[in-house]
């Protein structure tokens, strides 16, 4: 059930009714009439722009058409009143048995509450992460695969079939840069002083690759040439790292359904079929590029240069894909990969990406955009820095890695849940603050707490409900006398749980997962405020003494807004908490 999507309906409906009573004109465009909560609730339970959206079509004033609009939806027996305010909206105020109704369809479709079929089977490739493959993850990989992990599990729910990928940057010279690191560690494990030269990987988390060099070839490799061990070295440590990789996402839960090697792509000759498509196309020419803006490098001068035409595509300048030297640029290998993408049939694609990659947006679209002929849209999102704080200060853990803060380390810190839900209450193109003091306080400010705590009390209410020999299975909830739900406190709740559809769908369409956290917390405080109105108003309480038909109606309330608390916290990958320690 979708109340919002069901009040639209009922929208559309009239001004079909008034085009054919004349008092409109036929077939007006209504893809932009929207119902949504009024910003103020004292203007009612829903509000329409459909007037509004219409005049500017059909010639006609906003409050005429709001006015013959209000008539037919206050014929409707959900609607209390209708209406028309300012220049042409209309408010909605909902029978209160519109609101016990959302109870009973939260409770009857359970963990399907909130479902919908938006997506239609389309199929959509969520890249993450995709850290290069030389060593652990660090916090701000974090947040990215949390970010993607989440969106790739909202896009689900939503109806799209989602691939989850990560793309390994094994063909770089970062690759060598590891693999000669590994190769001091196996100096190291045979008690040999390990030279970690400047541009080196100095992390002990690569001591024990070095060891496991020294089980797989013993001595074999020690004073040999660089180019006997390098390609072996390399990719054993990549696929050392890989497990790494796998293990550290494990921690939050993050499984990948494809993993993508840049060096398979290059191998199998993609770059050239991919550039070749592209010049079919008429997008590839010899060229050279106008010089930087602004003051010239020392060493810059005009050259010619392989560039695709990506301006074509909205791209800010033509980006070039082989250099003067005739080896390709870094920008060639990414063609190729999102070639790869859309040749595997992928009906829309999503990368997350740093935020330091923000110049990589345009061009990537503008290729993706080429090579589908504009079939398959590329969205980008952009996560932002993590900053970790204790005590108020900066917070420094032992650097493992060398250079920076793991992802294990933050997990250990603060726990999977933890980390999952406060990584995502700030919008991913935010820069975020996590604060280990604040996120394991048992506050109100800490929304992670604060929503765990609302699942913990509903379900408390029915475990106290069992032991008064109450039934409270969904069903039987479902089937209770909601009639009974009256107070405005109570009615407030089965408002906000009427939201979640609403919600899942708008967080969706704008791959906005951290909406989803935000209107938990709305839906915990609500839930909150009616348990602490029920301290001094006992008729408020959950659980009425000698009432058993009041007590399961407002046991079913309870226990809704439980179902969308568990339903909004699987799609962010947190588990509901049983109860609070």
């Amino acid at each position: 059930m979708n109340l919002f999507a069901d009040i639209r309906t009922l929208v559309i409906d009239g001004l079909a009714d008034m085009a054919a009573a004349g008092e409109l004109p036929d077939a007006l465009p209504t893809d932009a009439v929207s119902v949504e909560p009024p910003r103020d609730p004292g203007h009612g339970d829903m509000a329409t722009n459909a007037a509004m959206v219409l005049a500017r079509h059909g010639g006609l004033q906003p409050r005429t058409i709001a006015e013959g609009l209000a008539r037919r939806l206050a014929a409707d027996p959900r609607i209390l009143k209708a209406e028309v305010a300012g220049p042409g909206f209309i408010n909605l105020r909902l029978a209160p048995s519109v609101w016990q109704g959302v109870v009973r369809a939260a409770l009857a479709e359970g963990a399907d509450y909130g479902r919908s079929r938006l997506g239609r089977g389309q199929r959509i490739n969520v890249e993450f992460v995709s850290a290069n493959p030389t060593g652990p993850m660090h916090v701000g990989h974090t947040r990215g695969a949390v970010f993607g992990d989440a969106l790739a599990e909202l896009l689900s729910f939503t109806g799209h079939e989602v691939t989850r990928e990560y793309y390994i940057n094994d063909a770089g010279a970062q690759v060598d840069v590891l693999a000669r690191s590994a190769y001091e560690r196996y100096r190291e494990a045979h008690g040999l002083s390990p030279e970690i030269a400047e541009g080196l990987y100095p992390g002990d988390y690569l001591i024990p690759v070095g060891e496991a060099l020294k089980a797989k070839y013993g001595a074999s490799l020690l004073d040999r040439p660089e180019e006997d061990w390098l390609a072996e070295v390399r990719d054993f440590a990549v696929a050392a790292m890989l497990e790494m990789i796998r293990a550290d996402l494990a921690l939050l839960d993050v499984r990948m359904d494809v993993f993508t090697s840049e060096r398979a792509i290059a191998q199998s000759g993609q770059v050239d079929k991919a550039i070749a498509a592209l010049r079919d196309l008429g997008l590839i020419y010899e060229g050279t590029l106008e010089p930087p803006k602004g003051e010239l490098p020392e060493d810059w001068e005009p050259r010619v240069q392989t560039l695709f035409r990506s301006t074509a595509f909205g791209d800010d300048v033509d980006r070039p894909v082989r250099k003067s030297d005739g080896s390709w640029t870094y920008f060639a290998p990414d063609i190729a990969y999102h070639w790869n993408k859309v040749e595997r049939g992928f009906d829309a694609l999503v990368n997350v990406f740093g935020a330091d990659h923000a110049g990589y947006v345009k061009r990537l679209k503008a290729v993706v955009a080429a090579l589908s002929g504009g079939r398959v849209p590329l969205d980008i999102k952009l996560v932002q820095l993590v900053k970790l704080f204790k005590d108020g200060q900066p917070f420094k853990m032992s650097k493992r890695a060398g250079t920076f803060v793991t992802l294990r380390d933050v997990v250990e810190q603060a726990g999977p849940d933890v980390t999952r839900f406060v990584m995502l209450t700030r919008k991913n193109d935010a820069a975020l603050d996590f604060d280990f003091d604040k996120v394991m306080d048992q506050s109100k400010d800490n929304p992670v707490f604060y929503v765990q705590y609302a699942h913990a009390r509903i379900r408390s209410v029915l475990r106290r409900a069992v032991e008064a020999g109450l039934p409270v299975d969904d069903a039987t909830l479902a089937g209770a006398a909601l009639d009974r739900l009256s107070h405005e406190a109570e009615l407030a709740l089965a408002r906000r749980i009427a939201e979640w559809p609403r919600i899942v769908e708008f967080a969706a369409r704008g791959h906005e997962p951290h909406r989803i956290a935000f209107y938990l917390y709305e839906l915990a405080s609500d839930f909150h405020a009616l348990w602490n109105r029920g301290n001094e108003d006992t008729s408020l309480r959950f659980l009425q003494e000698g009432d058993p038909a009041a007590s399961q109606a407002k046991i079913a309330l309870a226990r809704a807004a439980g179902v969308v608390i568990s339903n909004g916290l699987g799609i962010l990958g947190v588990t509901p908490a049983e109860e609070m320690r």
